[in-house]
């Protein structure tokens, strides 16, 4: 895996958890040499995940729109690219990765996740859509997706497209094994 984006949150949330969780991706990142794509910002998680693969000598690519740069700032010292519209960014940022990691966040984060969970039930790509479920955050989403196809509004498959995993030492193993499945 050359490239991972990250979707996550521009604040940190209330648990130090998260926060923790973001660095650690962003350092194993870089020490595997894998290009965090990322949506621009300083702030949050996604400028711990960032900031964190840049200080360890990894490769970091943000997105971010114009009209965000002022209120979330660009992380110093990491490859950007300012865009005009969120959907230029999404499509940006998906396009130039290999994998996607869902960390906690907010209502944005959710909409990236389920914007790329759509597009695979469509059969638009076959990228590993990886859930952090850190401290439990994200089981309420799965609990939704569980309703929606007991109520029969989804096939089975759905839940299937995305990974749920609750230890970080889990990630990069998760999302490199379903790249080769998918390749095969």
């Amino acid at each position: 895996m050359k490239s991972l984006c990250v979707y996550c949150g521009s604040r940190q949330g209330a648990d130090p958890a998260f926060k923790e969780a973001a660095e650690w991706i962003g350092k194993e990142a870089a020490r595997r040499g894998c290009r965090i794509v990322y949506g621009g910002g300083k702030l949050g998680l996604m400028g711990a995940t960032a900031g964190a693969a840049r200080d360890a000598g990894g490769a970091v690519f943000g997105v971010i729109p114009d009209f965000l740069v002022e209120l979330e700032g660009i992380l110093d010292g990491v490859d950007h690219k300012v865009v005009s519209t969120m959907h230029e960014r999404k499509m940006l940022m998906f396009e130039e990765s290999d994998a996607i990691l869902t960390l906690p966040g907010g209502i944005g984060t959710l909409e990236e996740l389920i914007e790329v969970l759509s597009w695979a039930r469509l059969s638009l790509h076959r990228k590993p859509i990886i859930v952090l479920n850190i401290k439990d955050f994200w089981s309420p989403l799965k609990g939704l997706l569980e309703h929606v196809i007991e109520e029969g509004f989804a096939d089975k498959e759905l839940i299937s497209d995305l990974v749920f995993v609750d230890r970080l030492e889990d990630v990069f193993t998760t999302a490199e094994s379903r790249m080769l499945r998918a390749r095969a």
